[in-house]
């Protein structure tokens, strides 16, 4: 038998029954899914500083993300931020397919419960086209990283991209995956 992430079992037995029933779509091919999870992290300052910071960074990101890390290159000369262009910036890394069901499992399941006095994630990531983005401030609160090793605490942007027409679609798509948002009643 071949190996599949437990959330991509659970989006196909569970997830699509649920929103066709709620969202009333004629055919499955209507239902929401998520695309892919895009994680970005922006060195700036440290990177101008230190080229070392890129190349941790990158091996940070890939062990966070399970797949290679790509550099992000500057697009145009700054000269108060002694930025040039093609200078790398920041970190990036895209994730498709199964690496993103586990990504996202092991971020709901056991990172995003480590972050520090949480309260539940603000509902006030999307874009109004059914995209998701939040940030984490530490990326210590990933278990992959060794916490003895780390130099610098950078935070991250994750934005979970998703076939949803509407913002409300896409979140009922999210906490059906179990994605812990604040309830409306806290604020």
């Amino acid at each position: 038998m071949e190996y599949s992430p437990r959330l991509k079992n659970k989006y196909k037995d569970e997830i699509i029954d649920s929103l066709r029933k709620e969202y009333n779509y004629s055919t499955i091919m209507q239902v929401p899914r998520l695309l892919k999870i895009s994680l970005n992290q922006g060195l700036g300052k440290l990177a101008l500083a230190d080229k070392k910071v890129i190349d941790k960074g990158v091996d940070e990101m890939t062990i966070i993300a399970g797949q290679k890390a790509v550099a992000t290159k500057s697009k145009k000369d700054i000269s108060n931020f002694k930025l040039r262009k093609g200078m790398p910036v920041g970190v990036r890394v895209t994730l498709r397919g199964d690496r993103m069901y586990e990504f996202l499992d092991r971020l709901i399941s056991t990172s995003i419960p480590r972050i520090r006095d949480f309260r539940g994630i603000d509902v006030k990531g999307f874009d109004g086209k059914g995209n998701y983005t939040f940030g984490i401030q530490e990326q210590i609160i990933f278990p992959e990283i060794d916490i003895d090793k780390i130099d610098h605490i950078n935070g991250m942007d994750i934005t979970f991209v998703t076939s949803a027409n509407t913002d409300k679609e896409a979140l009922s798509l999210l906490k059906a995956f179990g994605f812990p948002f604040k309830n409306e009643s806290d604020k």
